[in-house]
């Protein structure tokens, strides 16, 4: 089944495009993905603003089948897109551990992410660990606490009870970070 999401854009009240008297609002959906527990975050960025909209995490049980895990983490991933409708997906790529059975595990619960956006036509934007902790940090090798307390700084409003939210949200964070930089090379090559 195909998810159709549409875009949408708030009236400026002040800040960002000043021409057309209105800014455009991105919503952005940032996965961490794990067979275990997949985290998601929603942000909206509009101009240099960030605000928190929801995050949360889809919990699969260990006893389960993985084909079930897999169904599991699929519809949990597909209800966050219906619910906040967003325009863009951001998704942590695999961490290659030294464990190759865990590595594909977690190859199997990115594959869901991917797929669950691809089906709702979402654009995807895939971003290693260390690029996410550098764009919200500072240092790419930042640990979970740093990254939790950046998060808290940029989205005072977030509330988060697992490490695995405030890891998607980071990643959320990232590409509009990134998003940001690419519209204004963007602008001022077209000027």
């Amino acid at each position: 089944m195909l998810l159709l999401l549409r875009a949408r854009s708030l009236t400026d009240t002040g800040a960002g495009d000043s021409r057309e008297g209105h800014v455009t609002t991105i919503r952005i959906a940032g996965f961490d993905p794990g067979l275990s527990r997949t985290g998601w975050g929603v942000i909206e960025v509009t101009g240099n603003r960030l605000t928190h909209i929801a995050n949360g995490v889809v919990v699969t049980i260990a006893s389960m089948s993985l084909g079930n895990r897999l169904a599991v983490l699929h519809e949990g991933i597909r209800a966050v897109l219906i619910e906040h409708e967003p325009h863009t997906v951001a998704v942590e790529l695999a961490f290659v551990a030294k464990d190759p059975l865990a590595a594909l595990k977690l190859g199997h619960a990115r594959a869901i992410a991917l797929l669950a956006a691809a089906e709702a036509g979402l654009s995807i934007a895939e971003y290693a660990p260390n690029h996410i902790k550098k764009s919200v940090v500072g240092v790419g090798h930042a640990d979970k606490a740093q990254v939790q307390a950046m998060v808290r700084r940029l989205l005072p409003t977030a509330r988060f009870q697992a490490a695995d939210a405030a890891d998607a949200l980071a990643c959320a964070i990232a590409h509009a970070h990134l998003s940001g930089t690419r519209a204004r090379i963007a602008a001022a090559l077209a000027s």
